[in-house]
Order: structure tokens, then C-alpha cells, then sequence
């Protein structure tokens, strides 16, 4: 299943003006699961960073991550990105937007590095399309700075990618892993230096649920026809509800296991 050019659609429509811009950011909140987490563990970090602060959001994509971390003046956001034509439409946007505390920029993180600069490192769904994952970890202990935090979501190894076999193909083509072992990710992490590591599961029962409503079923809908882009607002009028209160059950419950990780490094 293709991903990429979903995206690319979504963005000719929601790219039109900053409003339509913000607008599909703060649907993206409300829709996608992971944000629900990501955000409730960036509240978290907050409460004890509350002075002038550098932030990494690595691997960037089209900002959703940034423009929410933007919102705080005293934060300064470095946004890098592999996709050349994806920098340049973030650093327009947040031009136009008048966003001055983030900048964004081409590179990769197998190769990225700036020693002992940020506080917080984020990677939102990035480390499953990377092959050599251990270098971008080293990278990210070199960049943070003592006491700095980075924090991961990625799918799990346990139906991460919709994968729940051997035999069974990955939901996104452009993953390069199906997902990370719980273990295994945080084994990797130390051995890149982090001596505190910290992961849970996400995505448990009702995350499940919500994202094969949400996202696997709609995905798979407009990989068949982009006409189908005029019949899911309809069709997102009747699941909405019921998804917003599957992502909040996902957000407060312990879950043994789950196709999401997300994972917490500190470097000490």
C-alpha cells in the first residue's frame, strides 16, 4: 500500500492557504492516535523545561509535529527531513504563518549530528523507514544535550504495519521493518549510549480499532479511486465520535502488548 502519494493529495488540498493549513493539523490531532500520545508525553517533559529550549523534530514530514512544539516561544525547532520538496513547503508555510522559532532543512539523519545542541529530540513513525537505524541512534545521543530527552513512536513488532505473520506484507510499502521488538529497540538505544531508556506499548485494543477505522480503511479506499476523497467526509461524519473515544481509552490504558511503541531515551 502506498502512503507517500496519499499524502502528497492531502497536501495539494489542505496547502491552499495557512487556514486550511492549521486546520488539517488540528484534524490530524484529533484523528491520529499517535499524536494523542506524542503530545501527552511532550506535555510531560514540559512541565520541567520550561526556560529557552532546542528542539529536533527528525524527520519532519509536512510539520504537524513542529508547528505544535512552535506554539511556545521558548522553543527554537530544527525540523530535518530527507524529502527536499517537503522542507521547502514547511519552511513556506511557517514563513507565512509567522512562525520565526522553526526552521527546517534537508538531510539525513544516518549523517545528521550536532554535538551536545538540543533538549529534546522527537521521531514520529520515522525509524521504521530506516535501515540503518543504530547510526541514526548514535546520532541522536551525540546531538542531545546532558539530561536531554528522546522520544520515539514506531510501530511494535506485534501487528506493527498491519504485519501479524511471517508470511503477511507490511500496510505501508515504504517501511524497510514491520516494527521494533520492545527489547530490541531499547537494547539498541543503550548500545548507542542512552543509559535510561523507557518504552510502553500503544496501539493496544481500541487504538486498533480506531486506526483501522480511521486510517487503514480509508487509505485502502482512496489507493482504489480518488474519487472516494468526496465520499470520506461522509463516511468520517459517522466513525469520528466513535474513534475519538477508542483513542482516549487507548491514551489512558496500560496495554500488555499493542501494534505502537513509544519509546523514551535520556542521556545522562
Amino acid at each position: 500500500m502506498k502512503y507517500d502519494p496519499i499524502k502528497r493529495s492531502l497536501g495539494t488540498v489542505f496547502n491552499n492557504s495557512v487556514f486550511l493549513r492549521i486546520l488539517f493539523y488540528k484534524l490530524l490531532d484529533l484523528l491520529l492516535l499517535r499524536t494523542w500520545h506524542i503530545k501527552k508525553a511532550i506535555k510531560k517533559w514540559a512541565k520541567n523545561n520550561s526556560a529557552k529550549v532546542e528542539i529536533l523534530d527528525a524527520g519532519s514530514g509536512f510539520g504537524q509535529y513542529s508547528y505544535y512544539l512552535s506554539k511556545k516561544k521558548n522553543r527554537q525547532i530544527t525540523g530535518i527531513d530527507v524529502k527536499e520538496e517537503q522542507i521547502e513547503d514547511c519552511n513556506s508555510f511557517f514563513r507565512k504563518a509567522g512562525k520565526s522559532n522553526a526552521k527546517f532543512f534537508t538531510d539525513d539523519l544516518t549523517k545528521y549530528s550536532e554535538p551536545n545542541h538540543f533538549d529534546l529530540i522527537i521521531s514520529v513513525d520515522v525509524m521504521e523507514h530506516i535501515e540503518n537505524d543504530v547510526q541514526v541512534f548514535k546520532n541522536f545521543f551525540i546531538s542531545l544535550k546532558n539530561q536531554g530527552m528522546l522520544l520515539i513512536s514506531t510501530p511494535s513488532d506485534l501487528g506493527g504495519s498491519d504485519v501479524h505473520d511471517h508470511d503477511h506484507e507490511s500496510f505501508i510499502d515504504e517501511h524497510v521493518r514491520d516494527g521494533y521488538n520492545i527489547d530490541e529497540i531499547q537494547e539498541k538505544l543503550k548500545n548507542a549510549g542512552f543509559i535510561k531508556t523507557e518504552a510502553r506499548y500503544n496501539y493496544g485494543c481500541p487504538g486498533k480499532i480506531s486506526w483501522k477505522l480511521s486510517m487503514k480503511y480509508p487509505i485502502k479506499l482512496l489507493n482504489i479511486s480518488k474519487i472516494f476523497f468526496i465520499i470520506l467526509p461522509f463516511y468520517y461524519l459517522l466513525i469520528f465520535p466513535f474513534c475519538l473515544i477508542m483513542n482516549y481509552f487507548d491514551l489512558i490504558m496500560n496495554h500488555k502488548s499493542g501494534t505502537g511503541l513509544l519509546v523514551k531515551a535520556w542521556k545522562q
